[in-house]
């Protein structure tokens, strides 16, 4: 069959950038002609990766995948016009420069972020009667307003939003399938109006690129062996909620626990200096890490940290640490609501406490050290047991090829 992706971010942009690509390879490997349209790439720097320059449309075949690439204006700093400026002219260029491309498809998958996607989306939808799964991997405008690019108050940020709910719900009504990436967010987008037949489960997977053994950090740190390691990687921000972390530290006096926090963001002084002054023992920050050394952090780990504060999007926030340490083989401590719990309870490879609650924290990190670190690797490979089922690439592409099979035959019956 002939299958489209229309994305703005694909290889060699990193991270979550990374997952159509994945995706690309995983269905290309299934036999299907895969087509792709995108951006030249530049997340998340904003500047072009090396080798590429852009131009008003480039085409090049990688791994058995064919790529139409579009011009847009790169940028990813602070300014609310620049990146609207970033995702219209990718809209645009789609458009015009892009969608010849994917002309002939069985069906499109559609990553929705940024929904600014829709103007090419739509036209291949109704100019070229090409089914649709869209998947929500962000939901809007829930993730703008929590991101800070819509203030509260009356007036321009109120249109605003109402405006882009309207938007959203047109590209619900335009696809044949909506993919949702937790149970939280399905339950977000039914109460949204979207028809129950069309919403379908598919979780994201972790980076599963193979790695070279990675060096001892333990010993790299002067980390003796009797002592467990509890490891938060990410960004250091408000909405993770790490100061409970750094308080219930401080509520913790067993000599075997050790925190390592890795990572920057907004919140990292404000935490240095809080742990600074409750002179902690059992903290380390060890700064922003480079991406090769992750493998060598995960490693080292016994147990790792999932913080989301309580409310907002929280309930339906799925962490891309979940399924990266559940893909590594080691336990979760998931101081959230919702989905993240959820997934660290069914999966037996973790320990939850309440968003918030310093006491409630320090209480599971006891626990942590009470178990001791050979029954954490137990629930380790527990953990990753779970993801081979739930969220590793093979059922992830498995899961989108069916919602596009199913796709193509409800546009067939339309």
């Amino acid at each position: 069959m002939r299958f489209g992706l229309l994305s703005q971010w694909f290889d060699p942009e990193p991270g979550p950038a990374a997952l159509p690509g994945v995706l690309a390879r995983g269905l290309a490997a299934r036999g299907h002609d895969v087509r792709v349209l995108t951006g030249f790439p530049n997340w998340p720097t904003g500047r072009l990766a090396p080798g590429y320059r852009i131009t008003r449309r480039a085409d090049e075949v990688a791994d058995g995948v064919h790529v139409r690439r579009v011009a847009l204006y790169p940028s990813h700093d602070g300014s609310a016009l620049r990146r609207l400026a970033t995702y219209g002219s990718f809209a645009a260029s789609a458009l015009v420069s892009g969608t010849p491309a994917l002309r002939g498809l069985d069906a499109l998958w559609v990553s929705n972020s940024p929904i600014t996607v829709a103007a090419p989306m739509w036209f291949l939808r109704y100019a070229h009667r090409t089914p649709v799964v869209l998947h929500v991997l962000d939901l809007w405008p829930d993730s703008v307003r929590a991101s800070g690019f819509l203030h509260s108050g009356r007036g321009g940020p109120r249109l605003a939003e109402r405006a882009m709910h309207t938007w959203c719900g047109a590209m619900y009504r335009a696809a044949a399938r909506v993919a949702y990436i937790s149970p939280g967010v399905g339950e977000v987008l039914a109460r949204r109006g979207v028809p129950e037949e069309k919403l379908v489960h598919v979780p994201m997977w972790a980076d599963e690129t193979p790695t070279p053994p990675a060096p001892d950090l333990r010993a790299e740190l002067g980390i003796t062996a009797d002592r467990v390691v509890l490891v938060y990687a990410g960004t250091l921000g408000e909405a993770q909620g790490l100061d409970t972390l750094v308080d219930a530290c401080a509520l913790v006096d067993d000599p075997r626990l050790l925190c390592l926090v890795a990572g920057s963001g907004t919140a990292e002084r404000r935490l240095r200096d809080r742990a600074a002054t409750t002179r902690l023992t059992n903290l380390r920050f060890l700064g922003q890490l480079p991406r090769e050394r992750m493998p060598a952090l995960m490693a080292a780990g016994d147990i790792h940290y999932v913080g989301l504060r309580a409310g907002g999007m929280s309930a339906y926030t799925m962490p891309s640490k979940v399924q990266a340490t559940l893909a590594a083989g080691r336990a979760l401590l998931v101081a959230a609501e919702g989905d993240a719990a959820t997934v660290a309870r069914d999966s037996g490879a973790g320990i939850t406490a309440r968003p918030g609650d310093p006491g409630s924290v320090a209480a599971a990190m006891r626990e942590v050290c009470q178990l001791g670190r050979e029954k954490l690797h137990l629930l380790g490979g527990a953990g990753r047991a779970y993801y081979e089922r739930t969220f590793s690439v093979a059922a992830g592409v498995a899961r989108i090829e069916a919602a596009l099979q199913q796709a193509m035959a409800t546009g067939r019956r339309r």
